[in-house]
């Protein structure tokens, strides 16, 4: 029997937009080498493989072509929404999901999917030598989160039109580096773009695990705890971001673009 696998574009309300995940439906749990193949066929930022507990909730896991990772919030976002979808879980019902990066959640509220993430505030750090060179900009600010790097350039135009040296930033031996800046776009708080070669992800569309350090970075600095992201990738995505303390509520919408089977 084929195993039920989607692709979902998270953080967008259009298809083609947004980042696509791929969400795979699991019964009991599978071998980690056959669920990095899948990964790898499906060629996307992430591949998300939800497997289901006595308890209600899903125990859940990302990988990227090349690698796990620990914590994915676009690949989360579309995991609940197949959940929901596809009936598995009541419409009504909160997704709760045991992963690496602890138990994380998500619920529906109107319209967008909602994720209670931890937050990830960058720390000030001294940028290693390479960092910004291999980014390609100046910085006001870098910091040093879990997992990436974290740089303010000061200038929106900055984010937009940066052009990184992924061999150079795979180099530093983390997962990624993130840049950022004040938005000049009403619509919007601020921007970002993130960059992933160290997990084997040159530049990620829409990234929910950096807003765990964007959001409170950003509410420490503009004096408010509700935020509106835009991630400037070619395909664009929008983050509602809230800062609560030690976690962060990030919202979005996500539309399935596409339904199949595994068979091998």
């Amino acid at each position: 029997m084929a195993i039920a696998i989607y692709q979902v574009d998270s953080f967008t309300s259009e298809p083609f937009k947004g980042n696509p995940a791929g969400v795979c439906l699991l019964d009991t749990p599978a071998d980690e080498a056959w669920m990095q193949r899948v990964a790898a066929e499906m060629n996307l930022s992430e591949t998300a493989f939800p497997v289901p507990r006595s308890d209600g909730a899903f125990d859940l896991r990302w990988f990227t072509p090349a690698v796990e990772v620990e914590l994915c919030g676009h690949a989360t976002l579309a995991t609940a929404h197949v959940l929901w979808e596809t009936g598995v879980l009541a419409a009504d019902s909160e997704a709760r999901f045991h992963t690496a990066s602890g138990l994380l959640t998500a619920v529906r509220e109107g319209d967008r999917i909602t994720l209670d993430f931890p937050a990830d505030p960058p720390d000030s750090v001294e940028p290693p030598s390479d960092l910004l060179d291999a980014l390609g900009v100046a910085a006001s600010y870098v910091g040093r989160t879990r997992f990436d790097y974290f740089v303010d350039v000061g200038e929106a135009s900055a984010v937009r039109g940066a052009a990184p040296d992924f061999g150079g930033l795979k180099r530093l031996g983390v997962r990624g580096a993130m840049i950022t800046a004040r938005s000049d776009d009403e619509a919007y708080d601020f921007v970002s773009r993130f960059f992933a070669p160290g997990a084997g992800v040159d530049e990620d569309p829409v990234t929910g695990s950096a807003h765990c350090a964007l959001a409170p970075f950003w509410a420490a600095k503009l004096g408010r705890n509700e935020l509106v992201g835009y991630q400037a990738s070619t395909r664009g995505g929008i983050v509602y971001c809230r800062a609560a303390g030690d976690r962060v509520l990030l919202s979005g919408h996500a539309v399935t673009v596409l339904r199949g089977g595994i068979l091998a």
